[in-house]
């Protein structure tokens, strides 16, 4: 909702939508004045101090299980959930029902897997651009791969079709 008020010297005059004008004769505001007044029913946030604590205990616990990994193994993986994210947009564009969740759940995870491998990197004295450097050649050296979903699925109907086979 918004409040007008004009003013001069002598007198005010107020005007808010659904009440009347008033006027005051003492004032020393020369002008315009546009105010925003928010209505008594505000929005409240729809998280509480509680299930943010238990996200940001999620995400260390998560860190920690990055840490523990080696760069060789952040790399497979980084590729690994890349390939994920290519197969949630065929999904997407295909029409076909998925979770719109993942995408942003697998970006995060890819970017702080990137950033604990950029922390070790900073660790071992890489610069900037040494490490784009060799960013760039680790991703001409990536030999494609189909997902582990796409794997995973493969493997599904291979089994249904031995089933098949067998009963038939």
């Amino acid at each position: 909702m918004l409040t007008l008020s004009i003013a001069s010297s002598t007198s005010a005059i107020t005007a808010t939508p659904k009440t009347t004008f008033t006027s005051s004769t003492k004032s020393s505001f020369n002008g315009i004045r546009i105010a925003h007044v928010l209505p008594s029913t505000a929005v409240r946030a729809t998280t509480t101090p509680r299930q943010s604590v238990v996200m940001m205990a999620k995400k260390e616990e998560e860190l920690k299980e990055i840490r523990a990994k080696t760069t060789e193994e952040i790399n497979d993986e980084i590729v690994d959930l890349k390939g994920e994210l290519f197969m949630l947009r065929l999904q997407r564009s295909a029409r076909n029902e998925f979770k719109s969740s993942e995408f942003r759940r697998m970006r995060k995870r890819v970017a702080r897997m990137l950033t604990v491998k950029r922390e070790r990197e900073i660790d071992d004295g890489v610069g900037k651009r040494q490490s784009r450097k060799l960013d760039r050649q680790w991703r001409k050296s990536i030999v494609p791969r189909p997902p582990p979903s796409l794997l995973k699925l493969q493997e599904e109907e291979a089994a249904e079709e031995a089933k098949e086979s067998a009963s038939a």
